[in-house]
């Protein structure tokens, strides 16, 4: 079930005949308040969700969504009129897995909603991850260093989690950039610098196995090389 937070009816019953023709059972809602009621009698395995909506904020209600812990998963995609880089990276900060700009063509629409869907699965077939002291709990996005639990924003999450799936391996600031933020920012953006420096920060000692690679991106290696 994919539900969509839309309060324009012509685009919310786009999106509908889009996803049913392609397979999908959908419900549309024009409000916060009528989608976290109907969340509490079923979830969803996706949301669609308008920034601009009559009662609330569509990154209030993400933020909200994303600090339950039976939602905190959900993979949610952004439909908004904003495509200004400070409005993407909000969204996306914010725990967005995609957004998607209006206009848009229901070919790429359906695309990147199945590409979501495959990813979310992809993910919780291996819950529990783990490199050197660090363990990643996917159930209840628990991360520990030892025995010190470490509370990270949702993106600091993810970053850490592709790390960890990739150990060793140098990854460009283009695939990190992509992978985790579903996006190709040109490089002028420091979203990923910041991002990398308050990851570091809240590991503490284990965020040295995090190095820079210069001019290429990052690596997460127990080897003692590289840069910081």
């Amino acid at each position: 079930m994919i539900y969509i937070v839309e309060d324009d009816s012509n685009i919310c019953e786009l999106e509908q005949y889009a996803l049913k023709n392609n397979g999908f059972e959908t419900e549309g809602f024009g409000d916060g308040a009528s989608f976290f009621a109907a969340c509490k009698k079923m979830l969803p395995e996706l949301v669609i969700l308008d920034i601009m909506l009559p009662d609330q904020n569509g990154l209030e209600i993400l933020k909200n969504f994303r600090e339950k812990i039976d939602t905190r998963n959900i993979p949610v995609v952004m439909v908004t009129a904003k495509d200004s880089e400070i409005d993407v990276v909000k969204c996306l900060d914010q725990g967005a897995d995609d957004y998607i700009t209006k206009p848009f063509g229901l070919m790429e629409f359906i695309s990147r909603i199945r590409a979501i869907l495959r990813r979310a699965q992809k993910q919780t077939e291996k819950t529990v991850h783990r490199f050197c002291e660090i363990q990643m709990d996917g159930v209840v996005r628990r991360v520990t260093v030892g025995e010190k639990e470490i509370d990270l924003a949702f993106k600091e999450y993810e970053l850490l989690r592709f790390f960890i799936e990739n150990p060793n391996k140098v990854l460009s600031r283009e695939e990190l950039m992509n992978r985790v933020w579903n996006t190709d920012f040109s490089g002028e953006s420091r979203t990923l610098d910041i991002h990398i420096r308050t990851l570091r920060q809240k590991l503490g000692a284990a965020g040295n196995y995090i190095h820079t690679v210069r001019k290429v991106g990052y690596q997460l290696t127990a080897e003692e090389f590289g840069e910081r």
